[in-house]
């Protein structure tokens, strides 16, 4: 066990857990932030994504020890009230059908926008690939990343 200090959603956590946990346990099973879900485990579907400093990253793959000393956002942390662009696109465009991957398909997004604004129709496809939708929404989800990018650019 060691203790780190974690900084989640402009939080600051102190923890004793053993530096091997995955970041997902602790989001998960010790501060209760489950918007961020287990899916493969191994770091292939995305429903486990964050972002650490501001990169869409696999929490399940992503020891606690590398993500002392960064920011890190969940999906609880994307925005206060659920008004971040994406969340709003979601909505509208009607995406999720279980909802299981959408907060790591939204992580994946928001990283997406913030680093391209404007992605074409192949980026978005290309940025949101590794994440896996077992309803196959894959067309309302580029649809509303593409409507998260218009209301972003006004």
């Amino acid at each position: 066990m060691m203790e780190v200090t974690l900084n989640i959603n402009k939080k600051n956590y102190k923890l004793d857990v053993d530096d091997g946990t995955p970041l997902l346990w602790v989001l998960r099973d010790e501060l209760g932030l489950v918007g961020t879900k287990f899916g493969c485990g191994i770091g292939q579907c995305g429903a486990c994504t964050v972002h650490i400093d501001g990169v869409a990253q696999r929490s399940c793959q992503t020891m606690v020890i590398m993500a002392e000393d960064k920011e890190i956002t969940t999906i609880e942390g994307l925005s206060e009230n659920g008004d971040h662009p994406v969340q709003e696109a979601w909505e509208e465009i009607d995406v999720p059908q279980c909802g299981y991957c959408q907060g790591g398909q939204m992580m994946t997004a928001s990283a997406l926008l913030k680093k391209n604004p404007n992605p074409s129709s192949e980026e978005i496809r290309m940025a949101m690939n590794g994440n896996i939708c077992r309803c196959a929404s894959y067309n309302r989800i580029e649809k509303a990343v593409a409507t998260a990018a218009q209301k972003m650019s006004k």
